[in-house]
């Protein structure tokens, strides 16, 4: 492993967090105290310990003489953390650099030493508090939805609700008798209800609003309306403590209530895109219902604006998710739910329903989806409705749609990346260039040249709102070699 010396200039010129560490460490560094930095930043899901350098912004290099034996400090780092921690020393112009390379504990497995679960608490280190271990723990536990609740019966659980789960699992499965399944054996078959007994995933996607107040008061979805950023109560407020598959449709039928048309017109181009998109506000709630962390007294809330819409819930992301693979990595935290949902046909069973998002979003020239305000305890969501430039809606219509549909996520994605690089879409102001200067840049929008159009070779640029796929924009996937284009739209 081989860290460039452009990658180091990033470390540090990067504030000190809990994945991030330097030590100055310029004759020694005692290696029980490495052992607890270690220990920390494996318990704060992996990172780096860099010595030789300043801790203070702006950074220097000041080389250090400490752990000379480098075989000798991994092999006590096995030792005391059971985890490989690997370690690269750099010998830079103003000194030698060692920089400590910590993974993830295992899921479900804080590491202890010396008596504590050591984490970081400001510039020190502390002992995780009872909430931290106990969020950890709870990570390896089995799924809470095929979890029996003992305190429910069958009478807890809705008729009207049970009928929409046929129905909807009909439709999923026509050559399936579902519809003259008695009660319990469509339920035992979906199973929501094990050996006669009533699941959590049962309550949670069909219970009566008194059952869930009794067994689960948190498995509810409140929505609410916003006109403005004032504080207070909610223009319109809806506390929906009921069996989640009825809830689906109303809560679209409260967004739709006051889902604007945007109409733009240029030339023979015509559109009217509503605000909020139906396909990405419902797979949105799916996804927050299916996921979120109902050990958590909290409860889903959808929050809408004039211009956008707020979907948090509770639980922070499922171990090993970030905003940053959301699009490559699922780990269903409540996979009964996951399943009956598939059943229904309301959601992929392998995914979580980002990808439709994203393309979406694209598709209408909307900001990509923001986890800027995801937290360790919520995911935060924030689908923005503004239509950012009319002309990238125009030149996707002179794709068309059937031409579209071929297209995968990954295409999506670096079609983004080039509007931004050729419309400006990174620019304080957009670039409104004549149609037929816009035809010219692009060869998706009808020139024969492959690789190069007017003699100019595009490099798009990072997002403003960056789509967690990188390495995507490749010859080998897809992507013209020059243009960054996806090879499937010329």
């Amino acid at each position: 492993m081989t860290v460039a010396v452009e990658k180091l200039q990033k470390w540090l010129d990067a504030r000190e967090d809990e994945h991030l560490e330097f030590k100055e460490a310029k004759t020694n560094f005692h290696f029980e105290t490495l052992v607890k930095y270690c220990v920390a930043l494996a318990n704060e899901g992996g990172g780096k310990m860099i010595l030789g350098v300043t801790d203070k912004l702006p950074r220097t290099v000041v080389g250090s003489q400490a752990f000379p034996n480098l075989e000798r400090t991994k092999a006590g780092l096995i030792e005391r953390l059971r985890l490989r921690v690997d370690v690269e020393e750099m010998q830079h112009p103003d000194g030698r650099i060692l920089v400590f390379q910590v993974p993830s504990r295992p899921i479900g497995m804080p590491i202890q030493y010396e008596g504590a679960y050591w984490m970081r608490g400001g510039q020190d280190l502390v002992p995780m508090t009872p909430d931290v271990l106990q969020r950890i723990f709870a990570e390896a536990g089995p799924d809470f939805s095929a979890e029996i609740c003992t305190l429910a019966c069958l009478d807890d659980l809705d008729p009207t609700a049970i009928e929409d789960l046929r129905r909807l699992w009909q439709r999923r499965s026509p050559d399936q008798d579902i519809a003259t399944r008695p009660m319990e054996r469509l339920l035992a078959d979906a199973e929501l209800i094990v050996d006669g007994r009533i699941t959590y995933a049962a309550l949670i996607l069909l219970g009566k609003r008194e059952a869930l107040g009794r067994h689960l008061a948190q498995g509810e979805v409140i929505f609410e309306y916003r006109s403005n950023e004032a504080p207070g109560p909610a223009a319109d407020r809806h506390e929906f403590r009921q069996g989640f598959l009825p809830v689906l449709d109303e809560i679209w039928r409260l967004v739709n209530l006051r889902n604007d048309l945007q109409h733009f017109q240029q030339r023979f181009f015509v559109w009217d895109v509503p605000t909020f998109s139906e396909r990405v506000v419902r797979e949105a709630v799916l996804n927050a219902v299916s996921h979120r962390d109902y050990r958590h007294s909290g409860s889903v809330f959808v929050r809408q604006y004039p211009r956008r819409i707020e979907i948090v819930s509770p639980g922070g992301f499922p171990p090993g998710i970030t905003p940053e693979n959301v699009l490559r990595q699922q780990n269903p935290r409540n996979r009964r739910i996951a399943e009956v949902l598939g059943k229904c046909g309301l959601v992929e069973r392998a995914g979580q329903g980002f990808d439709l998002i994203f393309r979406e979003c694209i598709r209408q020239s909307k900001p990509l989806p923001d986890f800027s305000h995801t937290n360790a305890h919520f995911v935060w969501l924030t689908l923005h409705g503004e239509i950012q430039d009319p002309e990238f809606l125009r030149f996707l219509e002179e794709i068309g749609q059937e031409r579209m549909a071929t297209f995968s996520t990954d295409d999506f994605l670096v079609v983004e990346l080039v509007h931004r690089s050729v419309w400006g879409a990174d620019r304080e102001e957009p670039l409104h260039e004549s149609p037929q200067k816009t035809h010219r840049s692009c060869p998706a929008a009808g020139s024969d040249q492959q690789g190069q159009c007017a003699g100019e070779v595009y490099t798009p640029r990072s997002p403003r709102h960056a789509a967690p796929v990188v390495g995507a924009a490749t010859a080998n996937d897809g992507v013209s070699r020059g243009t960054g284009m996806p090879s499937v739209i010329k």
